[in-house]
């Protein structure tokens, strides 16, 4: 099987239609469906039922469907390692989102800069809840998430800085004389949904610009960390929650063994720690639960 007839089948069958499919493409609709055409027969399978101008998969066509988007998926992602790993040598991307660092970030890439093994930092800031999909697809070295996180297979972590939660309210909100509020407190408040698929009734939050404007117009209340709670303004008021702690952490690939990706988490380890004691504001992490190795890449 050819990725390019793979290709050409995943997007018919995502577009539902040939010429939609052509178009997406970048060529002729015949030539398309010559290649659909020669990749049922190689397969002996029908992949697509066609009705007039609509098509729809096929129970086989749905499993090549799952499966060929995955493939290629992670075909794009290995061109993707090889093109960057052939550079000399390759820059180290961090990804967050907008706030997602604590105020780690800056003092962290002054001080890497200064290391004998340093590379070149990019610094990628993404949408809410991105950053595990691009460090998972190569985009990414290393990620700044917080806790919790759903899934942490595959990657090794370090424990940064760990930071009190406060929830974030407009002034004429029933808790905003309060000097600390409980869980309990909260109940029947609407929360921010930080991806469309999250339970609860509030508004999906697509961009951190969102939240402090969606507060102030008394729209929704939002329990986060309080580095990003303290930079929101709008004249929103932020209140504790008992003894709720975040931790930020950073993450990368379990299998990665380079120096410089060592000297970078080394850096905001020392950098979360040093600005930890130096503010009060939050306690530096644990051990982390591995370290790459500063030997040559496995």
């Amino acid at each position: 099987m050819e990725s390019r007839e793979l290709a050409y089948f995943v997007a018919v069958a995502e577009e539902r239609s040939f010429s939609r499919a052509a178009t997406r493409l970048g060529i002729a609709q015949p030539p398309l469906s010559r290649a659909v055409q020669r990749l049922e027969r190689r397969l002996g399978v029908r992949l697509l039922d066609r009705t007039g101008r609509q098509v729809s998969p096929t129970r086989a066509g749905r499993v090549l469907f799952d499966e060929g988007r995955r493939a290629l998926a992670a075909l794009a992602t290995a061109e993707r390692l090889a093109r960057r790993a052939g550079q000399a040598p390759p820059p180290l991307t961090v990804v967050t989102k907008p706030g997602g660092d604590a105020g780690l970030l800056t003092s962290v890439l002054a001080r890497y800069a200064a290391l004998p093994e340093a590379v070149d930092v990019d610094v990628l800031i993404c949408s809410i809840g991105e950053e595990m999909a691009l460090l998972r697809d190569g985009t990414a070295d290393v990620a700044l998430v917080r806790t919790p996180q759903d899934d942490l297979s595959g990657l090794d972590t370090e424990e940064l800085l760990t930071e009190r939660e406060l929830v974030v309210v407009d002034r004429t909100h029933r808790l905003a004389g309060r000097a600390s509020v409980s869980a309990a407190d909260l109940a029947g408040e609407t929360f921010p949904r930080w991806t469309a698929d999250a339970p609860g009734s509030g508004p999906v939050i697509r961009d951190t610009g969102q939240v402090a404007e969606l507060i102030a117009l008394g729209r929704m209340i939002a329990v986060l960390p309080e580095s990003v709670a303290r930079r929101l303004g709008h004249g929103l008021v932020t209140i504790p929650v008992d003894d709720r702690r975040t931790t930020l952490l950073a993450a990368w690939p379990a299998e990665r063994r380079d120096r410089a990706l060592a000297a970078f988490i080394r850096t905001a380890a020392v950098t979360a720690a040093e600005m930890a004691t130096g503010t009060g504001g939050g306690t530096a992490g644990g051990t982390a639960t591995a370290s790459p190795d500063a030997g040559p890449a496995a």
